[in-house]
C-alpha cells in the first residue's frame, strides 16, 4: 500500500457537510488519509493554492453529488471538480481517478455534472452511511494493483468524453469459474455475430445498424442484496472490457449502455437508440460462495 497522506480529496457543497463528514470518518476509520475542507468562507489566494495542491495530489477525487448541488449553479465546489477534470485530462488513459458519490436520490441523467463524472461508475451513500464495502473498495482502488483499469471507446452516439473510467471491485477475479465465463461469453460473440449478419430480415432496412455492433446491458442484480451491486455491475464492466479488444467489433460505450440500468425498456428501442445489432443482457445472483449468471445475446434486427 503506498503513501497514503490525503489520498482521498471529497468535494461538496456546503449544505452536504454532514455527509461529507460521515464519509470521511467512515474512510479513516479505515485507515484512509482524507482531504476535507471544512473552511469554505477561509478563501484567499494561499487557500486556493493549498486546495489546488490538493487536487493535484491525491489520489481519488470523490465529487459529493445531490439536491444542494443541483441547485448551485456556482460555488467553489464546481471549481474543485474543474481542477480534478483537468487533471484528469493530463493522467494515461488507464489511470483512475474519478469516483462520484450521490447522497440522496439525485439521478444520474439529470445531475448537473460534467459528462467526465457521466462516464465512470457512480456510488449510493444515502446520507453519507458509508458501508464497510466501500471503504474496502476505496482501499483496492489505492492498491498499486488496481491503480489502472481498461478503458472502452466512446460510442459514436454518446455525447461523453472517452470515459475516464473508475475500476469496479476486483474481488472475484480469483474465481476462475467467474473468468471462465467472461471468456466464454468474449469467444461466441464473433461467431454469433458472424451468425446475426447472415440472418438479417429482409425487412431489416429501416433499422441497418453496423453489423458487427453490440450493447453490454448492466446484469441484473437478483441476490436481493444491494452490496451486490458492486459485484453484478463488475462482470459488466469486465465484459465491456473485453468485448473492446476485440478489433472487429463496435461496442457501445459503457456511459451508453448503463442509461438504460434499471429501465423497463424493451430491447428492440435500446437497440435503435444505441444503433447496435446486437445486445447482451443477464443477471447475476451471489449467494455466498455460489454465483449463478445468465446471459443471452439478442438480435436486435430480427429479434
Amino acid at each position: 500500500m503506498p503513501e497514503l497522506s490525503h489520498a482521498v480529496f471529497l468535494s461538496y457543497a456546503s449544505q452536504d457537510a454532514e455527509a461529507a463528514q460521515k464519509i470521511a470518518e467512515a474512510l479513516r476509520a479505515g485507515g484512509i488519509e482524507v482531504f476535507l475542507d471544512q473552511s469554505e468562507l477561509r478563501g484567499g489566494d494561499a487557500w486556493d493554492q493549498k486546495i489546488r495542491h490538493e487536487i493535484h495530489d491525491c489520489v481519488l477525487f470523490v465529487p459529493i453529488i445531490s439536491q444542494h448541488s443541483q441547485e448551485r449553479l456556482e460555488g467553489y465546489f464546481r471549481h474543485e471538480w474543474n481542477l480534478a477534470i483537468e487533471r484528469a485530462h493530463h493522467m494515461a488513459r488507464q489511470k483512475s481517478f474519478l469516483l462520484p458519490v450521490v447522497v440522496d436520490g439525485t439521478g444520474d441523467r439529470e445531475a448537473l455534472v460534467p459528462d467526465e463524472f457521466r462516464a465512470v461508475q457512480w456510488t449510493r451513500l444515502p446520507a453519507g452511511e458509508t458501508p464497510p464495502a466501500f471503504v474496502d473498495r476505496v482501499r483496492r482502488l489505492l492498491s498499486p494493483e488496481s491503480s489502472t483499469v481498461s478503458r472502452a471507446p466512446a460510442s459514436t452516439v454518446s455525447s461523453a468524453v472517452p470515459p475516464l473510467r473508475e475500476p469496479v471491485p476486483l474481488f472475484w477475479r480469483s474465481k476462475p469459474m467467474l473468468l471462465a465465463i467472461i471468456a466464454v461469453v468474449v469467444l461466441a460473440t464473433p461467431a454469433a455475430y458472424f451468425w446475426i449478419s447472415k440472418h438479417r430480415a429482409p425487412s431489416a432496412a429501416a433499422f441497418s445498424p453496423p453489423p458487427h455492433s453490440i450493447a453490454v446491458l448492466p446484469f441484473v442484480n437478483l441476490s436481493g442484496d444491494k452490496e451486490q451491486e458492486y459485484f453484478s455491475d463488475g462482470l459488466t464492466e469486465e465484459l465491456l472490457n473485453s468485448l473492446t479488444r476485440i478489433n472487429e467489433l463496435q461496442v457501445a460505450a459503457r456511459t451508453s449502455s448503463f442509461v438504460f440500468k434499471g429501465e423497463k425498456v424493451d430491447v428492440a428501442t435500446i437497440a435503435r437508440k444505441l444503433d447496435v445489432a446486437a445486445v447482451l443482457e443477464g443477471s447475476v445472483r451471489r449467494s455466498g460462495n455460489t454465483v449463478r449468471i445468465t446471459a443471452q445475446l439478442i438480435n436486435a434486427v430480427t429479434g
